[in-house]
């Protein structure tokens, strides 16, 4: 009984420093900013959206309207978000999650009709729809403030 106690210990202890781990190198990245004049492809794992042409279905949502790209910035704040970069036609925020503080990158490209948005997690393979989420509380809130 001891040994099957002291097996499950060591393996909770395994798992938790492998999430650890996972939630520090997450903090060390960045987002990876434009490629080409466009936000970066969402690689084929599900913890990426975006709304570029070059995104699939299965990682596509809908582009933001461009007048929302003043807002934007304070937005962020307010939705828990920290903008680490921003220009004339390029903003990159940070959002943590609750417990590990997992880092998720959100970048927002303004263009001639709308305002892309790509929203990845640094680390992991699922996101169990986060990112997804997160896109869309964003738009639901500035509906709500017009």
């Amino acid at each position: 009984m001891k040994v099957i106690i002291l097996i499950i210990l060591a393996l909770i202890i395994l798992a938790v420093s492998f999430f650890v781990v996972l939630s520090i190198k997450s903090r060390s990245g960045s987002a990876p900013g434009l490629v080409d004049g466009a936000l970066a492809p969402c690689p084929s794992s599900p913890n990426c959206v975006s709304s570029e042409d070059n995104a699939d279905e299965a990682h596509r949502v809908a582009p933001f309207p461009i007048d929302v790209w003043e807002a934007l910035p304070e937005l962020i704040g307010k939705e828990g978000g920290v903008v680490v970069a921003i220009n004339d036609n390029y903003i990159a925020s940070e959002f943590s999650s609750p417990l590990m503080k997992y880092v998720d990158d959100v970048e927002f490209r303004k263009a001639e009709d709308f305002v892309h948005v790509r929203s990845a997690s640094r680390v992991g393979h699922s996101d169990l729809g986060t990112n997804r989420k997160r896109v869309e509380a964003l738009r639901a809130a500035l509906t709500a403030q017009k």
